[in-house]
């Protein structure tokens, strides 16, 4: 897993009066590492069809789909994966539910993420990197230093998240290979006409991750291949 993690958050789009389906097929088609459907405020049948709509264009692309906190509906629609937080499904139990999904898990702080090691999920989500905006009570800022020791120590991925956008995409890529983004992919004044420039801005996000990553001067033994 390495590049863009691109998390579709359905509260946001429906705030800016934006379609849920075609922004996610929009950034299925820049092809990043992984989508993931986040639908906190939807129900549990209004989020499965939308990953059952949704699920098609990521198979197509080659992305996986994640549900969030959901390992019933991941199951149900067909999902790749899911990705459950600290007050979800311990990953020990979803693995015995859902033997084939991918299994991602958050965490705030290096002792939630030497738990969430022992229990062998397929990556750890680290952050928030930087102040987010997307949580209505987001955990404390861990900073870029703090993220680069979890990468070092981790024996899978690391996803960074909270607050990387366009401009600091870069510095996250210089010690994390993969980097979730929410915000970025939906500027202020975004309209449905817009979705085009979607696709382009994920590729772009993409790529410069991948890029910052690549061109680091010291490549570290642990880090993700």
């Amino acid at each position: 897993m390495r590049g863009l993690y691109a998390i579709i958050d359905v509260t946001t789009l429906r705030a800016r009066n934006l379609p849920v389906v075609d922004f996610a097929r929009a950034v299925a088609a820049a092809k990043p590492c992984a989508l993931q459907l986040r639908a906190k405020d939807a129900s549990a049948s209004e989020t499965l069809e939308l990953l059952r709509a949704i699920h098609p264009a990521c198979r197509e692309a080659g992305v996986p789909l994640f549900a969030n906190d959901r390992v019933d509906l991941a199951v149900l629609a067909g999902c790749e994966g899911v990705h459950v937080g600290q007050d979800d499904m311990p990953v020990p139990l979803a693995r015995s539910i859902a033997k084939g999904l991918l299994i991602g898990v958050s965490t705030h702080d290096s002792r939630q993420a030497e738990r969430a090691v022992a229990d062998e999920p397929d990556y750890v989500a680290f952050g928030p990197v930087y102040a987010t905006k997307s949580k209505a009570n987001p955990d404390p800022v861990v900073g870029v230093t703090a993220l680069s020791e979890i990468v070092q120590r981790c024996p899978m991925p690391v996803v960074a998240i909270g607050g990387i956008d366009a401009e600091r995409i870069a510095e996250v890529g210089r010690v994390c290979p993969v980097a979730a983004v929410i915000g970025a992919l939906i500027p202020e004044g975004l309209g449905p006409s817009d979705l085009d420039w979607v696709t382009r801005r994920a590729a772009e996000l993409h790529a410069r991750l991948l890029q910052s990553w690549d061109a680091r001067p010291e490549k570290s033994p642990s880090s993700v291949p």
